[in-house]
């Protein structure tokens, strides 16, 4: 009984938005994955939106809350470009080479900032607007505010972007990974301890920075990854972003931690932002499908109202319940 009210939670909010949109495209002769390409970029889309939400969550669920991660993408994206395409020319292996350079220079660039964060102790939020000033500033610099395309256009990454196993590839991986790590290591479990209660842990003996550098650490690298998946599905990288512009990277994060939070608790928060992520995705696609219907603007506007719809159930889920519920006699 237990298991199955547990995989009917976990599943169920993913399939009543898939139930709605396909019924809505349906009804108007649409096709929310029309054909191959539509599945590739719609893999590609759940890895993004799955990895950014984990990202955001492992500072935010410590009270951290870090502007800078779509700065990281960005900045680790246009390095690990310039210096594939000085290695390879844009042969083959060029996209591992990325994807791999991408880790660990966000993972570099997540450790700047924790380190910034411990070493001055001024409140987080603060901090990551700093770096995600100076992280955009650095952009600006290394690309003369244009975009990058010549590097990250070749064929290598082209069979990456056409092929929608190796996005399901980088989901397996990811999720195993951070599952393994944060549920399943002693990291994991000073973690949630400090995440539960700060001085009770830091008195039993839990080192508190260490901890919190590689909590940035962890972010920067999947943020590294985003960055990297972000120029497979876009083929170019916008350097011209100032004044907080990347922050946009970050806000696609939101609605599918709410959810997957949501969902989690029939199972796991990390699966749970998996199948959060799916939802996003089959909205994004079906969005795509209503182009011509649908600007970017009323997207932006639509996500937004379910954003603040869901937050408002949150809210007053107890409430709901006892209307709902029928009364004891």
């Amino acid at each position: 009984m237990k298991t199955s009210k547990k995989i009917i939670g976990t599943l169920a909010i993913p399939v009543i938005v898939a139930a709605v949109l396909l019924i809505l495209c349906a009804a108007n002769g649409k096709s929310m994955i029309a054909n191959r390409t539509s599945f590739n970029y719609f893999t590609l889309y759940t890895a993004i939106v799955m990895i950014t939400t984990m990202a955001l969550s492992i500072n935010l669920g410590s009270g951290r809350f870090d502007f800078s991660l779509g700065a990281m993408a960005v900045l680790s994206s246009i390095l690990s470009s310039k210096i594939s395409y000085a290695l390879l020319a844009g042969g083959t292996g060029s996209a591992v080479l990325m994807l791999c350079l991408n880790i660990v220079i966000g993972g570099l660039l997540g450790l700047c900032s924790g380190a910034l964060y411990v070493t001055l102790r001024i409140p987080p939020i603060i901090t990551s607007l700093g770096v995600t000033l100076i992280y955009e500033g650095i952009n600006f610099t290394v690309t003369g505010g244009k975009y990058v395309m010549t590097e990250v256009r070749n064929a290598s990454m082209t069979a990456f972007a056409g092929n929608w196993y190796f996005s399901a590839l980088i989901i397996v991986l990811v999720l195993a990974f951070i599952v393994y790590l944060f549920d399943h290591t002693r990291f994991g479990y000073d973690y949630k301890a400090l995440q539960s209660g700060q001085k009770v842990a830091v008195n039993t003996g839990i080192r508190e920075v260490p901890n919190a550098l590689w909590c940035y650490v962890i972010c920067g690298a999947l943020m590294g990854i985003v960055g990297f998946l972000n120029v497979a599905r876009s083929s170019n990288i916008n350097g011209g972003s100032l004044n907080f512009g990347s922050i946009g990277i970050m806000f696609t994060a939101f609605l599918p931690m709410f959810i997957g939070g949501y969902i989690g608790r029939y199972s796991n928060d990390k699966l749970g932002y998996l199948m959060a992520a799916l939802c996003m995705s089959m909205l994004n696609s079906t969005f795509a499908a209503f182009s011509n219907e649908i600007s970017a603007s009323a997207q932006s506007i639509i996500n937004a109202v379910l954003l603040v719809v869901f937050l408002i159930y949150l809210n007053n889920e107890g409430l709901l319940k006892k209307i709902l519920s029928p009364k004891k006699a």
